[in-house]
């Protein structure tokens, strides 16, 4: 059968309202031009589970990926709706996205299913790449650099506490109690959640105080989902530093490898620094 598979629509949730001087808060994201406290790209990711799954079977979250560039932010509770092609002829990758209300575009990249296979949305992006030294944010990141990590929990409580609120666009079953594999697993915000924050760490500490968003994300699981409360060893590295005329560009990849030192789940992140919310562009940043 072909076609497109695609969600009801939807309405996710700012979680991250009340972070004040974040992308996320009201005032702040008012002040840099946006419409309001944006969704993180994250949230928007738990709309794809179900219709990918739908596509390619349970084992998407064994071997599967899911890479997309956001095209449009959001605001809390604007009405989306995710939207998969159907593979035809046995095919391993297809496009998908995420729509709003008015027709624009909130995402679109690519999803798959299996290890070996053609180069995901953001693996063949042009990631424009820059001199470092041209930089005032990310002066002091390297291409190539390694972001040391750390071990990192999966946080099941807060995926059970999303659930119970009704905080999850579109739950699945395997996301609380049990699931194919045993315990239950980490839906795509969890799963985000898990890599992105460690590696990152070491780079906002020499950022100075600057509003970031993300501008893509992909995940991908390398033979099994990612297990709720189990604890992984995360790190990563800086793949390409860029720039556009608002803002300054941070790729960085991670990994989570498990206990017998199983590479699980990686990361491919896309954040965007707003050069409008760093002293270093308005020229009274103390380091110079």
């Amino acid at each position: 059968m072909s076609g497109r598979i695609v969600g009801a629509w939807r309405t996710p949730r700012n979680l991250s309202a009340d972070a004040a001087g974040s992308i996320h808060d009201d005032t702040t994201a008012a002040g840099l031009g946006f419409r309001g406290g944006t969704v993180a790209g994250n949230i928007h990711m738990d709309l794809l589970p179900p219709l990918l799954t739908s596509a390619f079977g349970q084992t998407w979250f064994e071997t599967g990926s899911m890479s997309l560039y956001f095209q449009r932010a959001t605001t809390d509770a604007e009405p989306v709706q995710a939207w998969v092609d159907r593979p035809v002829d046995a095919a391993r990758q297809v496009a998908c996205g995420i729509v709003t209300e008015d027709g624009g575009s909130a995402a679109e990249g690519t999803a798959s299913v299996g290890l070996d296979g053609e180069p995901t949305a953001l693996q063949a992006r042009d990631m424009r790449p820059v001199d470092p030294a041209t930089l005032r944010i990310l002066r002091d990141v390297a291409p190539g650099e390694h972001l040391p990590g750390e071990p990192v929990v999966v946080d099941g409580p807060g995926q059970r506490q999303r659930l119970a609120n009704g905080l999850v666009s579109e739950p699945m079953d395997v996301y609380d109690g049990s699931s194919p594999w045993g315990p239950p697993i980490a839906s795509p915000l969890t799963v985000v959640d898990l890599l992105y924050l460690a590696p990152l760490r070491t780079v906002r500490d020499r950022v100075g105080e600057v509003v970031g968003l993300f501008g893509a994300i992909e995940i991908r699981f390398h033979g099994s989902p990612v297990f709720l409360d189990q604890q992984y060893e995360v790190d990563g590295t800086v793949v390409a530093l860029s720039e556009t005329p608002k803002t300054e560009v941070l790729w960085y990849d991670a990994r989570a490898v498990d206990e017998h030192g199983t590479l699980v789940a990686t990361l491919r992140l896309m954040n965007r620094f707003l050069k409008a919310s760093s002293p270093r562009y308005a020229g009274d940043d103390p380091a110079g």
